[in-house]
């Protein structure tokens, strides 16, 4: 089966000006000639996707994502906050990300783009949410909804559509899996870059932008593991670009795309369901740091863990099959007496793509 022959939804979700992770990946799923019958996008996930959706090339996305700066859209809004104070409507001006939307995408509507676009966004008054693009919600410029799928309340003001406040869709599902089973497609591939369970340090000293980041970053991973652990949509591809400290975004995205092809692209396209790629994963439990809490066996799936007659925990003796979203006990050890490692290739055959649960207690 080809690519081709392969039709899937794009979800690019939000994260910030980790975001530029998307077209890394945009870049590589061209090289394999994975082209989206539909992109979904949250947040700069939107905005990329709305580039995309415009017939933007990877080229030009790259050149305009690596020509632009942080100032370029985030200027604090000094008048609004010296006459309003804590009733300005947020904290960054708003015309520079207007000047940026409107700039590509004029008054373009989503009845006029030639490529499948849909974009989440929430109201802020009653919480509903909408999906821009979706049948009966065409009629908006795309601008518009882009500009409210970026508004993270605080940030930036709420816009205003058709008689409704609208801001980041993050609010409700900052990964919108769940709309891209519904668009009769045969798979989803999904990027995260909005979500990590990496461990931080000294974030508490670093401000109140970088506490609220992190703040964000542990509540889209929870609301992420919750919704992918009840997954039973078509076979999705979960690509997990490294954000927290690449500074190459985009490359970043482009390697971690390739990755997960690599060891998944025949078996997704394959496959009936299910979350992809798949690794064969040995877990072990340090019995010297190990306190008996028993919080890995009320949070691993059943049987992973038991407690011996020392009140110790004792791991499973055979190697796990991990997807993407396995794991996630790992980093709730309050001692970090878990391990897990990947079984080398050669014992194992082929492997699955990394997970994010997956961590190493420190020496």
């Amino acid at each position: 089966m080809s690519p081709r022959d392969w039709r899937f939804a794009l979800v690019l979700g939000g994260g910030g000006i980790k975001g530029l992770a998307h077209v890394g990946v945009l870049r590589a799923l061209e090289e394999r000639g994975w082209i989206p019958d539909v992109v979904i996008g949250n947040s700069i996930g939107a905005l990329i996707g709305a580039a995309w959706a415009v017939e933007f090339s990877t080229a030009e996305l790259e050149a305009v994502s690596l020509s632009m700066t942080r100032h370029d859209v985030f200027a604090i809004a000094r008048g609004e906050m010296a006459a309003r104070r804590l009733r300005a409507p947020g904290l960054y001006q708003s015309g520079p990300l207007e000047m940026l939307l409107r700039g590509f995408l004029g008054e373009t509507t989503f009845d006029e783009l030639p490529r499948r676009l849909v974009v989440a966004s929430v109201d802020i008054n009653s919480g509903m949410v909408t999906y821009w693009g979706l049948p009966g919600l065409t009629g908006v410029a795309v601008a518009d909804a882009v500009f409210a799928s970026c508004a993270l309340p605080g940030f930036f003001a709420p816009r205003e559509i058709a008689g409704r406040f609208l801001v980041d869709g993050a609010l409700a599902d900052n990964l919108p899996v769940g709309v891209a089973a519904g668009q009769g497609v045969d798979g989803v591939v999904a990027v995260d870059v909005g979500s990590s369970g990496v461990l931080r340090a000294e974030v508490q000293e670093a401000g109140f932008a970088a506490v609220f980041a992190r703040a964000t970053e542990i509540v889209f991973h929870q609301m992420l593991e919750y919704r992918l652990a009840q997954w039973a949509g078509p076979p999705m591809l979960l690509v997990q670009p490294r954000v927290e400290h690449v500074p190459m975004l985009i490359d970043e995205g482009y390697r971690a795309t390739v990755a997960a092809l690599d060891l998944a692209e025949d078996e997704v396209r394959r496959a009936a369901g299910g979350i992809y790629p798949r690794r064969q994963v040995e877990v072990a439990v340090d019995r010297a740091r190990c306190i008996g809490c028993g919080a890995c066996v009320v949070l691993a799936p059943p049987g992973t863990f038991r407690m011996d007659a020392a009140g110790k925990a004792v791991g499973p003796e055979q190697a796990q099959e991990w997807s993407p979203i396995s794991g996630g006990f790992v980093r709730h050890c309050p001692t970090y007496a878990i391990t897990a490692h990947p079984v080398r290739a050669a014992a194992a055959g082929p492997t699955g793509g990394g997970s994010r649960g997956t961590a190493r207690a420190p020496a």
